[in-house]
């Protein structure tokens, strides 16, 4: 009977008893484990008699029903009062009162609601979605909170006459909008509202192709929904549900800077954010050295446990956007030969066919695939070139598109940071230009932090053969000993990074800047923001 306590706490169950004339009494000693038996059975006989006489009984019944021993003791005393003769009808014991009669057969355990009343969970989860939606940035009413609010109303007080409405028509749409808001809400908080490889990846066609191109190549958790669907059904879907929420450090700051403003340009770029981190992937820690690049600031940021080293990037242009992707920068080239894409060949290279001024202005070479000869580009046709069967490689060295160095990562697109021969793009503010790869600000610095165990001579070989100024005795005497050594000087070609650095291509247009706690919001530069929110239930 102890168990009862918590229970008739959480109905206000002085409430009750003022509502059948009865004196609040003090609950908490009377049903206490150090209040003698007698004394706890006489007041439950008490309470009984009062609520099964003001045609109450079912608020005893709801209140007791999670207790097995209150439960027979509840059936063992209506009976004894009865004198063995009378049973206690369904309508006392039923939170529908007489409606309960004009209820369909059951022909399956619903979840929310039985013959005897609408589950207290009912409540608990409204109430649960009206605070935690707006904190989320979702709409209520794609979870049909004021059908599902109105129908709980009607329940309540028994108002099916009133409203004209059938009980069972009022039940039947409370369980589906209940189950329907409850699945919604823990799949997508866990998983995200939408599959971002499905949407982003069936967005554009390749150049030329009907083709789609890849734009979104991380790998991501699907929806776990038959996790959800047992939970649902067992006595934690509350607790289930509460732990839903991301515990991600910046969710837990753009839902912070959600509910202070009311703009709505910036909700809706706050709760198109909040969905990103939603979707289970890899993501950066930032307690671990990495590199993360994200298109809508045009920046880099290489992060160490103390540092934290910022420079611009040009990426992909709208039409070849860089994809978004994870993966470890793994090797260094120095000096590196450029082998253009066939898409570049096919789509601007092969227009100056014959035209050898051209290819020597760009240090271009052209080479037959299948005899490996070098061809005379005057020689060579565009049609040639359209055709595959040839390959062409720009020079490493000044002039090379690559620039001076290029840092390597497995990936399915051909794509890498590196350097550039134009750095006057990084004083531009749109910064997407690129064919997929991103340039790099400042290479050196980036190689610097990638070999952070590298010795004074090793770094000035590097800058000798970037053709920049050694600043180590034994790299001055280097170039003061070489004076007449054509360019590129190489001392450096290929340069292993051990331990692989983990490297991320994301796109954020809201996000605590990496080495500070504020948030900082950038363009939408591929209208990625527009497609979620079309996707999500934001608000």
């Amino acid at each position: 009977m102890v168990q009862v306590l918590p229970v008739l706490e959480n109905q206000g169950w002085n409430k009750r008893v003022e509502s059948v004339g009865l004196p609040c009494l003090d609950e908490s000693s009377i049903l206490s484990s150090s209040t003698t038996f007698c004394r706890r059975e006489s007041y439950l006989r008490y309470l009984i008699t009062a609520f099964h006489a003001a045609g109450q009984l079912h608020y005893v019944f709801n209140m007791m029903k999670n207790s097995v021993p209150l439960m027979c003791f509840l059936t063992a005393f209506l009976f004894s009062c009865s004198g063995g003769k009378k049973e206690v009808t369904e309508a006392e014991l039923s939170a529908f009162g007489t409606y309960v009669y004009q209820l369909d057969t059951l022909q399956q355990e619903h979840i929310w609601y039985s013959r005897m009343g609408v589950s207290e969970d009912a409540d608990s989860l409204l109430s649960y979605l009206r605070r935690e939606l707006p904190r989320n940035g979702l709409d209520s009413t794609a979870f049909h909170i004021s059908e599902i609010a109105e129908d709980l109303h009607i329940v309540h007080i028994l108002a099916f006459d009133s409203v004209g409405q059938n009980i069972n028509d009022v039940l039947n749409r409370l369980e589906a909008n209940l189950t329907n808001a409850y699945m919604d809400y823990v799949i997508g908080q866990r998983y995200g509202f939408m599959r971002p490889d499905r949407v982003f990846n069936h967005l554009d066609f390749k150049i030329n192709s009907t083709e789609y191109a890849r734009l979104f190549d991380y790998e991501v958790k699907a929806p776990q929904r038959e996790e959800a669907e047992q939970m649902l059904t067992s006595d934690e879907r509350l607790s289930y549900l509460m732990a839903s929420t991301p515990t991600d450090a910046v969710y837990a700051a753009l839902q912070a800077r959600l509910t202070t403003t009311t703009d709505t340009t910036e909700r809706r770029t706050l709760a198109v954010n909040m969905e990103r981190l939603r979707w289970q992937r890899q993501r950066p820690d930032a307690r671990s050295r990495h590199i993360w690049v994200n298109i809508p600031a045009q920046q880099l940021w290489a992060v160490s446990d103390d540092s934290v080293l910022n420079m611009r990037i040009c990426c992909g242009a709208v039409a070849t956007k860089s994809p978004l992707l994870h993966s470890a920068i793994s090797y260094i080239q120095v000096n590196p030969e450029w082998q253009i894409p066939q898409s570049i060949i096919k789509n601007e290279v092969s227009h100056h066919g014959g035209d050898s001024a051209y290819f020597a202005r760009h240090h271009y070479y052209i080479i037959d695939r299948n005899s490996g000869d070098t061809l005379n580009p005057a020689k060579v046709t565009g049609a040639s070139l359209q055709s595959g069967r040839l390959r062409v490689g720009q020079h490493g060295g000044p002039g090379n598109s690559l620039g001076r160095i290029v840092f390597r990562f497995p990936n399915n697109f051909s794509v890498y940071l590196h350097d550039t021969n134009s750095p006057v793009a990084f004083q531009r503010e749109r910064r997407t230009l690129s064919h997929g790869c991103i340039r790099v600000q400042k290479p050196f610095d980036l190689a610097h932090y990638l070999l952070p165990n590298a010795d004074e001579w090793f770094l000035d070989r590097l800058r000798i053969s970037m053709d920049l100024k050694p600043t180590g005795e034994r790299g001055i005497k280097y170039l003061k000993e070489h004076p007449d050594e054509p360019s590129p000087r190489r001392l450096l070609k290929h340069i292993d990074v051990n331990p692989h650095v983990p490297l991320f291509i994301d796109y954020f247009t809201a996000y605590p800047t990496p080495g500070s706690d504020s948030i900082a919001f950038w363009p939408d530069v591929y209208n990625y923001d527009r497609i979620i929110a079309r996707e999500i239930p934001w608000k």
